[in-house]
């Protein structure tokens, strides 16, 4: 992911280092993705202006749109015609055309070697994707009744009041430039 000098009013890019064979990438590894698009009208493009990059957009939005993207490409307006075909053939034979599979499962276990040969672990079913998060015990009822009493033992001292002003020196820097 690549961010211009004038993110967030310019969309960043996103191309993949690894082969990906898939409607919206390019054979380059460009994706394809209409909120990555520049926020100009273009009646030509089939897009929606609101459809577009918009600078309310963050890594997470781009991301989770990336994901889903890649869950379910979009075969009406593919970067990969190719990939495109055998996925909506593959799609509409209810998996039963195996080219689109066979590729994929390809290019997954390539990844998966590479992965390996650099050291990091691939997750290989949906519960070792998933975190498992713990719940916390939920609190025992706080008695928010003296939340805003102080319990500060401050011993008061009736000589501070015969110091003048002359005579106080503070040697603590308040930070305006003044002691």
């Amino acid at each position: 992911m690549k961010f211009p000098p004038d993110y967030p009013y310019s969309p960043p890019s996103i191309r993949f280092l690894t082969k990906v064979w898939h409607p919206n990438v390019y054979e380059n590894g460009d994706l394809c993705i209409s909120i990555l698009h520049p926020p100009v009208d273009d009646p030509q493009s089939g897009e929606l202006p609101c459809e577009r990059w918009n600078p309310t957009q963050n890594v997470r939005t781009i991301l989770l749109s990336v994901i889903s993207l890649l869950n379910e490409p979009n075969t009406f307006s593919p970067a990969n015609v190719d990939a495109s075909v055998m996925y909506r053939r593959w799609r509409d034979s209810k998996g039963k055309d195996k080219e689109y599979e066979n590729i994929i499962r390809k290019q997954v276990s390539g990844g998966r070697a590479e992965a390996e040969k650099d050291g990091v672990e691939i997750p290989m079913t949906l519960e070792d994707y998933c975190i498992k998060t713990r719940v916390r015990a939920p609190e025992a009822n706080m008695d928010m009744t003296d939340f805003y009493v102080d319990d500060y033992d401050i011993e008061e001292d009736d000589d501070d009041e015969d110091i003048s002003a002359d005579e106080y020196e503070d040697a603590d820097d308040s930070g305006n430039g003044e002691s």
